[in-house]
């Protein structure tokens, strides 16, 4: 069954691709959301691309994106998608966005991809499954042995996004690693599951920011959790921890727990 949600996972990241592609560097406006995000033709087009391509072969399968809400909400099986995860990114002609594709089934994430169209690098993850990863640029899915935070790579997309609480504990973490950094979006935690970044914290996370990239870590050996080591859920406080090496859990939460 997992081989037919990928198949079709995959056509819809191929479809999304294909519609965003001509929008990147091409000048395009960007519209403010209620939350004062962007949002551009290209995420909403890709959205609508993602879903035909999904409700047709699963009618039955409920979907949830950013752009366009829930549909068929009592389904077990419910999409979790994000057709332009870091839209700032997208619009300053960066290629560190990504497309994020999930399956759910209840509240567990089973299937997940990152897809960066211009780039051509697609992560995989599935339940039970090792991360797979394609790309011209080279890369092998797998975090790396990093047992020890003075030696990690620490990031988070931006500092920005912390609170008078979070940021002093995000600091502290960041000076206790060996190097943090800025930016990436879902592009970093590719990269973390490729084994370059060690440690990624970030907040105010949706769950279309965060339900692909759950398997695409754990079959890269990675764990990703709350902020109190907990599983992620969709009514959570949007607070994330992604460590490659399963060793750094209890270091970052001391930090990060308060």
């Amino acid at each position: 069954m997992i081989d037919g949600w990928l198949a079709a996972a995959n056509a819809a990241a191929d479809v999304a691709g294909a519609v965003i592609r001509p929008f990147f560097r091409a000048g395009i406006g960007a519209d403010l959301k209620s939350d004062a995000s962007p949002v551009t033709i290209a995420d909403r087009t890709a959205e609508r691309a993602i879903r035909a391509v999904l409700s047709e072969r699963f009618p039955d399968h409920g979907i949830l994106g950013e752009e366009f809400g829930l549909e068929n909400e009592n389904a077990r099986y419910r999409w979790v998608l994000d057709p332009i995860d870091g839209t700032r990114a997208f619009i300053t002609g960066r290629p560190t966005f990504g497309t994020l594709i999930a399956l759910m089934d209840g509240d567990t994430p089973i299937l997940g991809i990152i897809d960066q169209c211009v780039t051509g690098e697609r992560w995989i993850g599935a339940a039970g499954r090792a991360t797979t990863f394609t790309g011209p640029m080279g890369g092998r899915p797998g975090c790396r042995p990093c047992p020890d935070l003075a030696n990690a790579e620490a990031s988070c997309t931006s500092p920005d996004m912390f609170d008078d609480i979070e940021t002093p504990r995000w600091n502290a973490l960041r000076r206790a690693a060996r190097r943090s950094s800025f930016g990436g979006d879902c592009y970093s935690y590719g990269l973390a599951a490729l084994g370059q970044i060690d440690i990624i914290v970030e907040c105010s996370m949706k769950v279309w920011d965060w339900a692909a990239i759950v398997p695409i870590i754990e079959g890269a050996g990675g764990r990703m959790t709350d902020w109190h080591g907990n599983k992620l859920h969709a009514d959570g406080d949007g607070r994330t921890l992604v460590v490659g090496d399963p060793a750094l859990l209890p270091a970052a939460l001391k930090f990060l727990a308060g």
